[in-house]
Parts: C-alpha cells; sequence; structure tokens
C-alpha cells in the first residue's frame, strides 16, 4: 500500500485537469497574443481562466495576474509593491514564520535599502494583533503575512489584521501569501482589505509551474519581469494556457461541494490528531488545535528520533511525509516556525509534518498510524537522536 502524505508540498492533479492540461497542449497550442484563429482559442481559455478564478474570490478578473506560481507571486508582490511606495517609506513588516518566499525576498529589500521587522508569535504560531499594531510606522509601506503557515498550519488572523493595518494608514499595502489557505478557506479579499494575494495551483490539484498573483484595482506595484508586455505589462512572457486552464479547473473543483470536502477533512485530520496521541508515546502535536488550525497540517514531533531517520523509515514503506516544510526539508536549517513557536530544542530536528488534502482515505491514515506504532519504540532504542 502507498499512503502519500505531502499534499502541503505538492498535490496529485485532478484527473479533469490533467486531461484538459493534455487537450490544450496538443489540439489548442496557439500562442495567446497571436491574432489568428488558435490564437484567439488560447486568448479565451485565459478570459475564461480569469472569470473563474475570480469568482472564487468575488474580485473583478481584471485583478487576476497569472505567473508561475507561488514563489513568482509572493517576490512580485513584495519587490514589486516596495519599490512602488518606496518614496513613502522604507519599512515593511512581515513575521518570523513566512515561506522563504517572502522571507528571501524581504532579505533582498534591505539591499535596497529597505529596513524589515518580523513580528513574532504565539506558541501556537499565530501572530498578536498589538505586536503588528505596535510595528506600524510612520515610514511602514508594506505588511507581508501568510494566511495558513506551511509547517505546523496556523491560521493567521487576516482579516482583523487587515482592518487593523487600513485603519491606521489605509496607504500601507497589505500582501497575504495565500499558498497553503487556497482552496482551503473561503478568501475575500476586498472584505478583508488584502491588497495583494499570492496563490499556486499546484497546492490544489492543479499543474506545477503556475500560479496567480490578485492585484486590487489601485495598488501602487511595478512589475518585475520585462518583455512583451503581456497581461498589460504587469507580467511579460507568453501566457502558460494549459497551466492556466487546468488552474482554473481546480479551482473550480475545490470550491464544489466545498462545506461537505472541508468538514471531511476536519474529521480526518482530529481522527489522525487523536490516534497519534493514544497510539505513540512521547510525542508532540505542534501548532493549533484541531479546529482552529488548517484542515490539512498536522505537526508531529516524536522525541529521540530525527525526522530524517523517520522520513527514510517511512519511505520504505511507501509512506510519503515531510520534515518540517518541503521548501526546507533539504535545508541544513532548523525551521524558524518551530524555533518561532517555543519548540523545545530537544524537538526541534524530530518534527515531521503529515498534510492530507481532500483525497486522502482513512485507510492512509491508518496505515501511517500502524507503521509508526510499530516501529518507533525499536528504532527509538537503536536510532536514538
Amino acid at each position: 500500500m502507498r499512503a502519500y502524505l505531502d499534499n502541503s508540498a505538492t498535490t496529485r492533479a485532478y484527473d479533469e485537469v490533467a486531461q484538459l492540461v493534455a487537450r490544450i497542449m496538443t489540439e489548442e497550442y496557439g500562442n495567446a497574443s497571436s491574432v489568428h484563429h488558435m490564437g484567439t482559442i488560447s486568448g479565451n481559455r485565459l478570459y475564461s481562466a480569469r472569470e473563474t478564478i475570480a469568482d472564487t474570490l468575488k474580485v473583478d478578473p481584471a485583478e487576476i495576474v497569472f505567473t508561475s506560481g507561488g514563489t513568482e507571486s509572493d517576490n512580485t508582490a513584495i519587490i514589486g509593491a516596495a519599490r512602488a511606495n518606496a518614496w513613502r517609506g522604507k519599512h515593511i513588516i512581515t513575521t518570523s514564520i513566512e515561506h522563504p518566499a517572502v522571507l528571501e525576498s524581504c532579505q533582498e529589500l534591505v539591499k535596497e535599502g529597505f529596513e524589515i521587522t518580523y513580528l513574532p508569535v504565539d506558541e501556537n504560531g499565530v501572530v498578536r494583533l498589538d505586536d503588528l499594531k505596535n510595528a506600524i510606522r510612520e515610514d511602514t509601506i508594506l505588511v507581508s503575512m501568510m494566511f495558513v503557515n506551511n509547517e505546523i498550519g496556523a491560521v493567521e488572523p487576516i482579516a482583523d489584521a487587515g482592518k487593523l493595518i487600513k485603519s491606521i494608514n489605509d496607504q500601507i499595502v497589505f500582501h497575504v501569501d495565500a499558498v497553503q489557505a487556497y482552496g482551503k478557506f473561503r478568501i475575500r479579499p476586498r472584505s478583508m482589505n488584502i491588497d495583494l494575494l499570492a496563490v499556486s495551483a499546484h497546492k490544489i490539484h492543479g499543474p506545477k509551474g503556475v500560479g496567480f498573483l490578485y492585484i486590487k484595482k489601485g495598488t501602487k506595484i511595478t512589475p518585475i519581469c520585462y518583455g512583451g508586455g503581456q497581461q498589460k505589462g504587469m507580467r511579460s512572457g507568453t501566457e502558460n494556457v494549459p497551466g492556466i486552464a487546468g488552474m482554473a479547473l481546480a479551482a473550480q473543483m475545490c470550491y464544489d461541494n466545498f462545506d461537505e470536502k472541508m468538514s471531511a477533512l476536519y474529521e480526518l485530520k482530529k481522527y489522525l490528531m487523536d490516534s497519534l496521541a493514544e497510539r505513540i508515546s512521547d510525542i508532540r502535536l505542534n501548532g493549533p488545535e484541531c479546529e482552529k488550525g488548517a484542515p490539512h497540517i498536522v505537526s508531529v514531533s516524536i522525541k529521540g528520533l530525527a525526522a530524517e531517520t523517520i522520513l527514510n523509515m517511512l519511505s520504505s514503506k511507501e509512506i510519503y511525509v515531510s520534515a518540517g516544510s518541503a521548501c526546507t526539508s533539504n535545508n541544513p536549517h532548523v525551521s524558524d516556525t518551530l524555533k518561532s513557536i517555543g519548540l523545545d530544542k530537544s524537538l526541534l530536528e524530530s518534527t515531521i509534518r503529515i498534510s492530507m488534502s481532500t483525497q486522502t482515505t482513512k485507510e492512509e491514515i491508518d496505515y501511517l498510524l500502524d507503521v509508526l506504532s510499530s516501529q518507533v519504540e525499536t528504532m527509538r532504542k537503536f536510532y536514538r537522536h
């Protein structure tokens, strides 16, 4: 049996998505910028995709810019907004638990003279609004905060943060990395006071290498990619029509019967968390309580064993999970998120992330639980960390 439980790293594409992408690549392969009939067909695919995605957010289709994924969307949002608003100030606020796509963008801006304030989080990985309020200054031009943390599933107070930011200074740009939240939560950028929102398709059963950036009308932002002037000059380059169409279909499918799907996913998450606590000794479940966190992420520290040892054992049984975030699993430094929540040093390198999707079955979870419960104690005797 195989148990794929690394869905926060990437998801299996829906069959319908894969079929659509293949058909467009082989039958509707015209360049969307071409004026002939095949170009028009591709252009219509882009138009339809924008409408579909915009409808999931209840925004204007013209506010959707297609990108190569979450990293490009975050880079464009942060660097583009910072440069466009630098005349007002050079202070940026973000959090200590952001994805590298955000943190690395901020570090690049330091080289251009920007100053970054990193907000701390509580033991559940949640930003305190008082800390945000106290960090805002007259020269603050941008706040970047993830919706859902990719390692422990903490859900940030985005709506309250947006309201607070705009009440202090409505010129501050509010960017949200929604890569782990889109498809798992109903997101309404307008009512949440979000100016920029980043999303990646391969987290929602769409293709890899495609994503989008919501840019609220009137937001001051400059492009960071130059060329043929596609997408009104905001993101030059020939559009990935097959990927974009696949992403739109995946988005539509994610939000069909949404409440029913999320209820079932939370139920599966609770079963996993309860069973881990019951069946395996000396573990710690990290992050918020089940219902207070994202529906698909469970972070667990297994005392006495290195995460790499656990991953190798599970992989040998065709069970696939991550050590924290997949984006940092091959990086030797210890997770900033785990350090930020105050996790005991003895557990920092003993933490794995189990991430599910609406395609995850109870049988997969039971298989994981059976293997862990039968192997952990033996492994502790021979591989104690």
